[in-house]
């Protein structure tokens, strides 16, 4: 795996803001951080509720952020979970992920305890329907 300039600050990113997840349900904290077209990270968390599933992925936590903060698309992003398995996007992180991104941006998933995952969002998301179908 080659490593990007940006990684190390979006691992911290994701890391920081894992540890500020609400997970009292799962007890799966996941972190997220993308790396804008306005070239800043922006982060977030997973927020679960006692309406159980009901609830925030870290990945569209981080989306949010970044449209708050005028960015648009997503050049690059990083998130990180506990164990030694990549923690991937779940299908419909995937699906607004796709939304805001490429379809060559990277996605690095991450089980702290073991080795990333690096993959282009096409890999995780193949043959996938884009806003472009729709006339965007």
């Amino acid at each position: 795996m080659s490593e990007h300039s940006h990684d190390k600050a979006l691992f911290a990113a994701a890391e920081a803001v894992r540890a500020r997840a609400y997970a009292p349900y799962s007890n799966f904290q996941v972190g997220a951080a993308i790396l804008a077209d306005d070239g800043n990270i922006y982060a977030g968390c997973n927020v679960e509720n006692a309406a159980y599933p009901v609830g925030n992925c870290a990945e569209p936590s981080a989306i949010a952020a970044m449209l708050a903060g005028g960015a648009k698309r997503i050049k690059r992003i990083y998130v990180t979970g506990p164990g030694t398995a990549p923690v991937t996007p779940c299908g419909g992180c995937r699906q607004r992920i796709r939304e805001f991104a490429d379809a060559d941006v990277t996605v690095i998933s991450h089980g702290v305890d073991g080795v990333p995952l690096v993959q282009t969002l096409e890999q995780l998301l193949p043959h996938s329907f884009g806003p472009e179908y729709l006339g965007r």
